[in-house]
């Protein structure tokens, strides 16, 4: 084997060495987008629950408030009967 040959199979090697060290990078890349999209699919779901849960206690508050002015409302009324018929 000649010198010049033997410069070439070294490059060749350092070449095959370098490609192998990158495969093994990507792979370790493609495993950790592959987390990182699992981890976003379940930040979603958190999410809509979330905003689902938000969406239930908006509507509670409403119905709360309508109860809340009703009775205020009807105490308002009553009250108002018992000062009436007192004087």
């Amino acid at each position: 084997m000649t010198d010049m040959q033997r410069r070439a199979s070294d490059s060749d090697i350092s070449m095959a060495r370098e490609l192998a060290g990158h495969s093994s990078d990507i792979k370790h890349l493609q495993g950790d987008m592959d987390k990182m999209i699992t981890d976003m699919e379940e930040v979603k779901k958190t999410l809509q629950e979330i905003s689902r849960t938000l969406s239930e206690a908006r509507g509670g508050w409403h119905v709360f408030m309508i109860v809340g002015g009703l009775g205020a409302s009807l105490g308002g009324v009553i009250s108002w009967l018992i000062d009436y018929f007192k004087h």
